[in-house]
């Protein structure tokens, strides 16, 4: 498939089926967490179409899937952003959070890379975060910041549905489309365009 290179989107347009058939999904949405999941996001989608911040669409999914506990998987650095998330989610939810940095672990155990070198690091641990989360039996996970990597290994092992509330980058203030949408930057770094 090349549906990035696409011109036509015919799929959208008209309803083209590209694949000629090969794939039969229907199964997956007759299940009925995946069903719920997918008709709760095509009506949110439907009704309030550049109506809601991303925040409020989690909110609003989480509300109409009659989740009752979630979870914040957040950097360290996000520590501002995810005490507001909490308290916001807090109004509706129970709420259990885990910073990337939970445990402490020192990166030179694992002869990591630090970021400064003489001083003490603590490495991420984004399979720790996931598994106290998995703990407290949180409904739905929300990423805050985490880095790339360490968000596939959350998400790898979280035992609950995983959203993004958030990206990382740290160049872009956490914008990473504002990569794509530079002509200069794509220019000057990527020699496109």
């Amino acid at each position: 498939m090349k549906c990035a290179a696409c011109e036509k989107n015919s799929c959208y347009l008209e309803g083209k089926d590209c694949t000629g058939g090969k794939f039969a999904v229907d199964e997956y949405y007759r299940k009925p967490e995946d069903d719920a999941a997918h008709r709760v996001s095509t009506w949110l989608e439907g009704s309030f179409y550049m109506q809601l911040t991303r925040l409020e669409e989690i909110i609003r999914f989480a509300k109409e899937m009659n989740y009752k506990k979630l979870g914040i998987a957040f950097c360290i650095g996000f520590s501002h952003e995810a005490k507001l998330l909490n308290k916001l989610l807090e109004r509706d939810f129970k709420v259990s959070s885990v910073c990337c940095k939970v445990t402490g672990h020192d990166k030179e155990t694992r002869q990591l890379k630090k970021i400064i070198q003489e001083r003490y690091e603590a490495m991420c641990n984004p399979i720790l975060q996931a598994e106290i989360l998995n703990r407290d039996e949180t409904d739905l996970n929300i990423l805050l910041g985490l880095c790339v990597g360490h968000d596939i290994l959350f998400t790898k092992y979280s035992k609950a549905p995983v959203t993004t509330f958030a990206v990382k980058d740290r160049v872009l203030a956490h914008n990473p489309l504002g990569a794509l949408y530079s002509n200069y930057y794509l220019s000057k770094k990527f020699k496109l365009r």
